[in-house]
């Protein structure tokens, strides 16, 4: 029997429930990923009008990850609940909008789903306890910052330093990594990238990535310790750069179109949770 399906059989009740809580939250991380920057704008607008002595903007002003109620960002129609229902309701509506039939957006059912299978394999790996609690929440984030970063080349502290600070916190009992190279992760982590960065700017006079990259590798290092740290930089760079050429070759973008680097970073983060070991395994052959 294969290994996967013998710990399935094993964790079906576990299974089951990480599947449908990952429908929920995959749900609430749409949100997440919708609103966060709106909101990081209007706030934005709303400082520069308090520095100029300006009168403060009013459209948005009232925007938050809960208020509004979800709706249509087409015809602005309230969705109802039935029509909120992670994946199902999609499929009922045929992706379309139940009031003005405008098409929804594939990517609400694409993070739906991820989440869910992201987290039935948190929960085939670590089991019940302190690492399946961090693995689900380090997951969730990454997922959101993904998506932000490939929408607005963004990565809100909002998410950034708390994951930081969390994964210290989870790491003083050598959840994922020993406390001083977790400390040690996120110190390096960030001035590898920082370093990086000023290199490129003093030898080009232009930026090659923004500081939540800094801060992004800096949380990774606090999770996973400084012995990750490689292992994460050369799969994000190896697949960033990969990809980064493809699109200029297929002419998608040119060679001045900046990439984010976010996502690579998340991805090599989110394998690494699951397969701390992939790099040297490929090295080895093993």
């Amino acid at each position: 029997m294969d290994p996967l399906e013998e710990l399935i059989r094993a964790q079906p009740g576990l299974s089951i429930a990480l599947a449908v809580l990952g429908l929920v939250v995959g749900s609430f991380l749409n949100v997440v990923i919708h609103r966060l920057p709106k909101m990081m704008m209007v706030q934005w607008e709303r400082d520069c009008a308090e520095f100029r002595d300006e009168s403060l903007p009013t459209d948005a002003s009232h925007l938050t990850l809960a208020f509004p109620g979800s709706h249509c960002p087409q015809c602005g129609a309230d969705i109802k609940p039935r029509h909120n229902i992670p994946i199902l309701s999609y499929l009922a509506l045929r992706g379309r909008c139940a009031s003005c039939h405008h098409p929804i957006s594939k990517r609400y059912p694409f993070i739906e789903m991820t989440t869910a299978l992201i987290w039935v394999l948190c929960g085939l790996t670590f089991g019940v306890g302190n690492a399946l609690a961090g693995a689900l929440l380090l997951t969730a984030v990454l997922i959101s910052l993904t998506a932000i970063d490939v929408d607005h080349q963004l990565l809100p502290d909002s998410l950034t330093l708390p994951l930081l600070w969390i994964g210290l916190l989870l790491n003083i009992d050598a959840t994922f990594a020993p406390l001083d190279s977790a400390v040690l992760g996120a110190v390096f982590g960030y001035i590898s990238l920082w370093s990086v960065y000023w290199l490129f700017k003093i030898a080009t006079g232009k930026e090659g990535m923004g500081f939540g990259d800094f801060k992004l590798l800096a949380a990774l290092g606090a999770w996973f310790g400084l012995a990750a740290l490689p292992t994460i930089v050369l799969m994000s760079s190896l697949v960033g750069a990969v990809v980064g050429i493809s699109l200029i070759i297929s002419g998608r973008q040119t060679r001045e179109t900046p990439l984010p680097f976010g996502p690579f970073l998340a991805g090599a983060g989110l394998i690494h949770l699951f397969y701390p070991d992939v790099l040297l395994r490929w090295v080895t052959g093993a």
